[in-house]
């Protein structure tokens, strides 16, 4: 046997005080429970014993297993322990909700003469209320991890066991003071509100982002003891602390956003009873009729009056076709530089990353603000308008085959770079928008043609708005429909939404025509769930259930895969290889890329989600089609892959932030009016990213991925009722999420091209 290896098995430690501490601990909670059990069986249910029994166990691996006699030699071994200890024991021991469990278990002669007194003393009461206070918890917990980690007084704890023994005490108790208020064991209350735990965990996620970048990136040892000591198997002490960094920062950062989205979930779904007169309520309380709290947009101050104006949509339109056409000039005329170029910025960099940012914040608001709706209304009064869409064009076909070729074509001819090429792209658009809309009704451009519009409909799916009825009552009394028909003042939906039967964000541009028409006032936009509509397979006006739509499952794989392979693209490794394939077979180097997107984006999507339905059904044993499995499966990818756009296009939108200012610069100087200044070309000047923008990105892959994998769920347990076979079936689109997942953290952990800016 390898002599590690067998060190390793030979280090446990069971020290008695310690051991007999947790035995007894455990045999306390799990008479209490018994007894408690039997009196309320579903608030002690198994898994509170079973996670009760985990936590112990834990700590049990973290200081007693080879894990502590390597955390010596091992810095990725000590963070490891200091993982378990704070980010897994605590949370385990707070979900078994201890404290009534352990006081029951106790001999009743104990308790009621001894500790009762104690736990009825009002001071106790003070002090343990500012004790668990949201601020003391986060603070204590931050402080903790950081003064520890100071050079001086880690490895002080590396020299002196006894100081390690505090160490992994001050860890433990302060772990288990921030996790108080996120699971808040019952019986206590909680002092904030239970939204705020989204700050106070995002907040967590971020400085614990910078305390493991601060290892992962540093180019020094921060620990000198280490260079000191035998490596083990050839690992060096740099490589060690790099490591180290990873260990805290994805299973660090996971573990912070799992409970965030289950506070997120909790919070937004909390049903709450319905407020009517008297006699009613009770009606409904005794039915126990209950409807979600909904709120609405249009219902905010100042906000849902602007919103509400008629004319706002016009005039948001004419703002932004005022800016493409100063794109389109100044990329056919001006110079041919991308970074000094309005056509190399404002489309790529500013256009793109606030688009992203109001798909996650609001939803499809550059539909609303669309400049491509002014030809079209145009080409609807010059020309016929009266022809229907064919019949063989009605899906989304034509729109995967467009968003393929732009993929394609914005590598392979560098669009992002030529400002020639981008005008007129703009003025194909403007073209299109104009003949298609003037002799085809009903929206057949946004509806079927446009890539910008097919690729805000799937993000926005995750988006946390939704232009939906408030009261579905009110629409089944309802016979004008004016919502879908229109009426003398007010069109209706040109897409042929109608909104009683509408689910989700998909082909809804958020043009609030509905709402102006709705003669009561019934259709409003609410807040949803991100993503909560898409392991539902039910009936949507105008496109039926999307388990039978192959076409809408092709956009969306198109989609995810084509964020990766876009972001991918500008990454040095890629790079590299993209000029050794080129230089080893002889051939240009844009070829190597160009056959790489063509199978990322057409061939290996449809081999992966036709081998991961395949494998699925094969495991879960379900009669379902494997067609409409992958349809259904596909949909989950979404939360993805809007992560990985949005990651992509802030990085960019908050690298190059500036450069719009020397061109504008540029732009009035050239017409003879320099009453800006000089360019001041320094804003347009490539920077090193900050570390925050690294932190940005991994937790919106982290929170993608765990939405994508809530979906995967739902989507299963719907499809089977089996535990074991939902499982199953969700596990191979399981493992696909999470290889995009990995594949994204590496991709935005390389240097990037800085496109649209200038190199020093």
């Amino acid at each position: 046997m390898d002599p590690t290896i067998a060190a390793a098995l030979g280090s446990w430690n069971f020290p008695p005080w310690f051991m007999v501490g947790l035995l007894l601990s455990l045999a306390t909670y799990a008479r209490g429970w018994r007894q408690l059990r039997r009196q309320m069986p579903q608030r002690f249910a198994g898994w509170r014993l079973a996670a009760f029994a985990g936590g112990l166990a834990t700590i049990v691996v973290a200081i007693a297993s080879p894990l502590d006699a390597f955390g010596g030699l091992l810095l990725q071994v000590h963070m490891t322990q200091h993982l378990l200890l704070m980010m897994v024991a605590p949370p385990l021991v707070w979900l078994a909700a201890p404290a009534a469990p352990l006081l029951r278990g106790l001999p009743r002669g104990v308790v009621k003469h001894g500790l009762a007194p104690f736990l009825a003393w009002p001071a106790l009461h003070r002090f343990g209320r500012r004790l668990t206070h949201p601020v003391v918890c986060w603070l204590s917990f931050v402080v903790a991890t950081w003064a520890w980690h100071i050079p001086a007084l880690y490895e002080l704890a590396l020299r002196a066991p006894a100081w390690h023994q505090v160490e992994h005490v001050c860890f433990l108790l302060t772990a288990l003071l921030f996790w108080w208020p996120v699971i808040q064991p019952w019986p206590s209350t909680p002092i904030w509100p239970r939204w705020a735990m989204v700050p106070y965990l995002l907040l967590a996620d971020i400085q614990n982002t910078m305390f493991s970048a601060l290892f992962t990136f540093s180019e020094r040892l921060l620990y000198p003891a280490y260079a000191t000591i035998p490596r083990l198997w050839g690992v060096s002490a740099l490589d060690d602390q790099a490591t180290a960094g990873a260990i805290m920062w994805v299973p660090g950062s996971v573990a912070f956003l799992i409970p965030l989205g289950w506070v997120i979930v909790e919070w937004l779904g909390a049903p709450t009873s319905v407020r009517a007169q008297p006699s009613a309520a009770s009606i409904a309380l005794s039915a126990g009729s209950t409807r979600w709290r909904r709120w609405d947009l249009l219902d905010v101050p100042v906000v849902g009056l602007v919103i509400r104006w008629r004319h706002l949509r016009r005039v948001l339109q004419i703002i932004i076709l005022v800016l493409a056409a100063a794109v389109v000039a100044d990329g056919l005329m001006g110079p041919q530089i991308a970074p000094m170029n309005l056509a190399g910025v404002l489309p790529w960099t500013y256009w793109r990353g606030l688009s992203v940012i109001a798909l996650l914040v609001a939803g499809n608001m550059f539909c609303m603000a669309c400049p491509f709706m002014l030809p079209r209304d145009l080409g609807r009064r010059l020309l016929p308008a009266r022809w229907r869409w064919p019949q063989p064009l009605r899906s989304k076909w034509l729109a995967v085959g467009l968003l393929l070729l732009y993929l394609w074509a914005y590598e392979t001819f560098s669009l992002w770079d030529s400002p020639w090429w981008t005008a007129w792209i703009i003025i194909g658009y403007f073209t299109g928008a104009f003949t298609i809309d003037g002799f085809f009704r009903g929206a057949s451009f946004c509806k079927y043609v446009c890539p910008i519009g097919q690729f805000n409909f799937v993000q926005s799916l995750v988006s946390p708005l939704e232009v939906r009825v408030r009261d579905t009552d009110v629409c089944r009394r309802c016979t004008t429909y004016d919502c879908i028909r229109g009426n003398e003042q007010q069109r209706g939906c040109e897409l042929q939404l109608f909104q009683p039967k509408k689910v989700g964000n998909l082909d809804c541009t958020f043009c609030l025509d509905c709402v102006h028409a709705c003669p009561h006032t019934n259709v409003g936009i609410l807040a949803v769930i991100p993503g909560s509509d898409l392991h539902r397979d039910s009936y949507r006006s105008s496109l039926r259930r999307l388990s039978r739509r192959p076409d809408v499952a092709a956009l969306v794989l198109v989609l995810v895969f084509g964020a990766f392979a876009n972001a991918g693209a500008m990454v040095e490794p890629v790079l590299r290889w993209q000029q050794w394939v080129a230089t080893q077979a002889g051939v240009r180097p844009m070829l190597p890329i160009t056959v790489g997107l063509l199978l990322f984006l057409a061939i290996v999507p449809v081999f992966t989600a036709a081998l991961c339905g395949w494998i699925g059904r094969a495991l879960s044993g379900t009669g379902t089609p494997a067609r409409e499995l992958m349809c259904r499966f596909a949909l989950s990818l979404v939360p993805l892959g809007l992560a990985m756009w949005a990651a992509h296009f802030t990085f960019h939108l908050f690298t190059g932030v500036g450069t719009v200012v020397p061109i504008v610069q540029r732009v009035f100087a050239d017409r003879g009016s320099p009453f800006l200044g000089e360019p001041m070309w320094a804003l347009s000047a490539s920077a090193t990213p900050q570390n925050w923008l690294l932190s940005w990105q991994l937790l919106l892959l982290g929170v993608g991925l765990l939405l994508t994998l809530y979906v995967d769920w739902r989507i299963a347990s719907n499809c089977v009722h089996r535990t074991t076979s939902a499982l199953g079936l969700m596990m191979p689109w399981a493992g696909l999420a999470v290889a995009l997942y990995v594949a994204g953290v590496c991709i935005i952990s390389q240097p990037m091209q800085m496109r649209g800016m200038m190199m020093h």
